[in-house]
């Protein structure tokens, strides 16, 4: 089945995001890749800020099918743990999408949206960790003040290495955000070993899963 027009111009902004970065984000340049007039940005979208939101929802929807990718075990936290390599993979392999879908590149009229798509991608994190918190391991604080707390820590180390601060090898993985998460589990109530056991299923189901898997902490 063909695409629509207006998914035509959804994936010929993505394909400009991906190639030029969101400053080549423009009507006339959207509409040419797929041989249109800008007319077509003004019929399907009602203007470039339509089409700016379509192409960050589709974004959104790739990421937390990225977050999907995560396993359901009876061991949660190892797949939090999964789960936030997902998020830091999707993130380092799309960058030009990370920057608009969080309005780290966004034109000045429009902000980053806060759709239905991206409410869900954050519903995901909340839902794993409603889940550790049920198993006791940690304390009992409000998932979802929890889950902000993990975003923010993982959004921040991959944004180090997204503007180059830190190298984006496994360094950051393996030496800062895995033992910074173990750190914040523990501080929760959780033993350590029994959260670097849950890493260590974690780093087995990558490998499973056929991706590049980190290694174990040191």
């Amino acid at each position: 089945m063909n695409p629509s027009p207006r998914d035509r111009l959804i994936e010929a902004g993505t394909r400009l995001l991906d190639s030029a970065g969101p400053e080549a984000l423009q009507a006339r340049k959207i509409a040419a890749e797929t041989g249109a007039s800008t007319m077509a940005v003004y019929t399907h979208f009602g203007g470039m800020n339509g089409l700016l939101e379509a192409i960050i929802s589709a974004a959104f929807e790739r990421f937390g099918a990225a977050l999907a990718s995560a396993p359901s075990t009876d061991d949660p936290m190892a797949d939090f743990f999964f789960m936030g390599y997902a998020y830091r993979r999707f993130a380092l392999a799309s960058p030009q999408r990370y920057r608009l879908m969080f309005g780290l590149a966004a034109p000045q009229k429009l902000q980053a949206p806060s759709t239905p798509v991206a409410a869900a991608t954050f519903a995901q994190l909340v839902a794993v960790v409603e889940r550790i918190v049920a198993t006791g391991r940690v304390r009992a604080d409000d998932t979802v003040v929890l889950a902000e707390r993990l975003w923010s820590m993982i959004h921040g180390v991959v944004l180090l290495e997204l503007v180059g601060a830190v190298a984006q090898d496994s360094h950051a993985l393996t030496q800062i955000l895995a033992p910074m998460t173990i750190d914040m589990f523990v501080g929760m109530g959780e033993r350590r070993d029994s959260a670097e056991a849950s890493l260590r299923r974690a780093i087995e189901a990558i490998q499973q899963s056929g991706t590049e898997a980190p290694r174990q902490p040191h």
